[in-house]
């Protein structure tokens, strides 16, 4: 008999200091997109991240199409980026305009292939047609290999605008990962380790670039007494309120990041033996936040496919979910162009699957969801 409490993919986990601090911001009576909450949000990003500027906004994807207007992205313009993540990476290239261009995964880290973008930089040059930035992805809360992009980035004079939306907690090499970009895009969206229910921002060490987000942030306003604009801007910033949510979960950010790694190696200790069943890899050069667990299926040794698996594990009402489907075969990107073709990335969306990975599992629940998909297994009773 199916079970009735739905199992959710990444559902929010309260801190149990929420009430506390949203009661102090009503009594603040800052119920608006500023006040101090927002403030401490902000400097307590900038301790996560070791950015000297950070600028709460109202999504990931607000951040990510900010660092792009504020780099100058326009029309004519190309932005190369991951192939493997989510819509919202390349959204505000869209929005400015740009034409973009996907890389391929590279095999052993999942995240946007150096080599292939060494290689397509070289020949692009060549040409005389560089893009104007270049947008990687910590893929699943794995820091991609930064310091190797913006190194081969840096020679040829090209941004890199880090996507660490699904990586906050996560490590790469000594430090936050994203540190090390022109900017890094978080996300606080209600699935992620920390959520403000809604919510991003935009972390950078270059002053001038926050600056000019935080002013396009707030519809672009003028320092004068009268309302005055002489740029178009956006309603982008984040809620009082909503950033004392935010405050209260970073207060815990280790224990998230903790709890998320022990369900992945639950998953790892109880699916071990199994034929066909592989696990996203770690790359040695970081520390993932494990935001969520992701397998990879091989159908022909394991008896089932990713597909049969997500179904049995809907039917006993447990929520999970392919990989990202890469942008290069979204129909909205129909024509446009990978570099490397896209193989990696389109075998993992193939036989990829995100598992419950939330905060409340707990060790019965990954036995359950274990025990359910052992059961497909066709050399394992």
């Amino acid at each position: 008999m199916p079970n009735t409490n739905r199992v959710f993919l990444s559902p929010p986990c309260l801190s149990g200091e929420e009430q506390k601090l949203v009661g102090e911001a009503f009594a603040s009576n800052y119920i608006a997109p500023l006040g101090p909450m927002v403030d401490r949000f902000e400097k307590d990003l900038e301790d996560l991240t070791g950015y000297k500027h950070v600028v709460a906004l109202s999504s990931g994807t607000a951040a990510l199409h900010l660092a792009l207007r504020c780099l100058g992205i326009g029309p004519g313009d190309e932005v190369w980026a991951a192939t493997l993540t989510f819509i919202a990476s390349l959204a505000g290239a869209n929005y400015q305009g740009a034409t973009t261009v996907f890389i391929d995964a590279d095999p052993a880290t999942w995240c946007l292939d150096p080599q292939l973008l060494e290689e397509a930089l070289r020949e692009a040059a060549s040409r005389g047609r560089l893009p104007k930035a270049v947008i990687p992805t910590d893929l699943f809360g794995q820091s991609c290999d930064l310091d190797a992009i913006v190194g081969i980035c840096d020679r040829h004079g090209i941004p890199v605008v880090c996507d660490s939306a699904e990586a906050v907690g996560a490590r790469y090499k000594d430090r936050h990962a994203g540190k090390g970009a022109r900017a890094a895009a978080l996300s606080f969206n209600g699935n992620k380790i920390v959520t403000t229910s809604s919510g991003g921002a935009l972390a950078s060490d270059d002053a001038a670039l926050i600056s000019l987000a935080r002013k396009l942030s707030t519809q672009a306003r003028e320092p004068v007494p009268h309302y005055e604009h002489v740029a178009i801007g956006y309603n982008y910033r984040l809620s009082n309120i909503l950033a004392a949510v935010g405050c209260a979960q970073l207060g815990d950010l280790e224990e998230r990041v903790r709890h998320r790694r022990w369900v992945f190696g639950q998953y790892m200790e109880y699916l071990a033996n199994l034929p066909g069943i592989q696990f996203m890899p770690e790359a040695p050069y970081g520390t993932s936040n494990r935001w969520l667990s992701v397998i990879v299926v091989d159908a022909g040794q394991f008896g089932a496919s990713r597909e049969d698996i997500r179904l049995l594990l809907e039917r006993h009402n447990i929520e999970s979910r392919p990989i990202w489907k890469p942008m290069h075969l979204q129909p909205v990107f129909a024509g446009s162009r990978c570099i490397g073709g896209g193989a990696v990335s389109e075998r993992l969306f193939a036989t990829g699957l995100c598992l419950p990975s939330g905060h409340a599992l707990t060790d019965r629940d990954i036995q359950r969801i274990c025990d359910l998909i052992r059961s497909l297994c066709r050399t394992v009773n």
